[in-house]
C-alpha cells in the first residue's frame, strides 16, 4: 500500500469517518508505532502498527467495495446520525449493515435527498465512486420529480432555469424545469 493520511487509513478500516478519525487523533487516542498520531500524518498501513484507545486496527490488503441501492421513503434523514433524533436513512439498513460490516466496510450515502423526498439513494465505501458521482465536474445529471402545490408560475419556472440564489455569493447550475 501506498502510504496514506492517517485519518483515510481509520476510515478506509471502518474504524470511523474521516471526520470522525480526525477527532480520534485530535484527543490523543490513535498511536502510530507507538507514538501519538497527529492529523494529515502520513502512514503505511501495510508497514505501520495503527492503533486506537491501544487496540491495534487492521487493515485488508484488498479492500471489498459494497454498494446498496435504497428507495429512500419520505420521513427520513440521508445522514448516519441526527442530533436532533430524526429517522436516519442507515437506521433503514438493519440487516444489511450487519453483512455489509462482516466484510469490514462501513458504507455511507451517497448525495442527499431532503426529508420529504423519496427516491433512489446509493451507499457506497467507495469514496472514488461517490467523488465522481457527486462532484460538479463529473456532469452527472441528477433527475429529481417534483410536485408543487399550487402551481408555479412562468416567471418563477424561468427563475428555477436560471439557477437559485442559495447564498449571499451562490447560485445553483441552471436546471431544466
Amino acid at each position: 500500500m501506498q502510504p496514506i493520511r492517517i485519518q483515510k487509513a481509520l476510515s478506509e478500516a471502518g474504524v470511523a469517518s474521516r471526520r470522525a478519525a480526525e477527532e480520534l487523533v485530535r484527543q490523543g487516542r490513535v498511536t502510530v508505532n507507538g507514538r501519538k498520531a497527529e492529523i494529515g500524518q502520513s502512514v503505511n498501513p501495510d508497514r505501520d502498527v495503527i492503533a486506537v484507545d491501544g487496540k491495534r486496527v487492521y487493515f485488508t490488503r484488498k479492500k471489498q467495495y459494497r454498494y446498496i441501492m435504497m428507495n429512500k421513503p419520505r420521513g427520513y434523514v440521508t445522514t448516519l446520525s441526527d442530533e436532533l433524533g430524526r429517522r436516519c436513512v442507515t437506521d433503514l439498513l438493519t440487516g444489511v449493515e450487519e453483512r455489509v460490516a462482516d466484510c469490514g466496510a462501513r458504507v455511507y450515502p451517497i448525495g442527499r435527498l431532503d426529508r420529504n423526498s423519496e427516491g433512489l439513494l446509493l451507499f457506497t465505501n467507495d469514496g472514488e465512486l461517490a467523488n465522481r458521482i457527486m462532484h460538479p465536474a463529473s456532469h452527472i445529471n441528477k433527475v429529481y420529480r417534483v410536485t408543487v402545490r399550487p402551481d408555479i408560475t412562468d416567471e418563477q419556472a424561468a427563475e428555477l432555469s436560471a439557477g437559485v440564489k442559495i447564498g449571499e455569493n451562490t447560485t445553483t447550475l441552471p436546471a431544466t424545469v
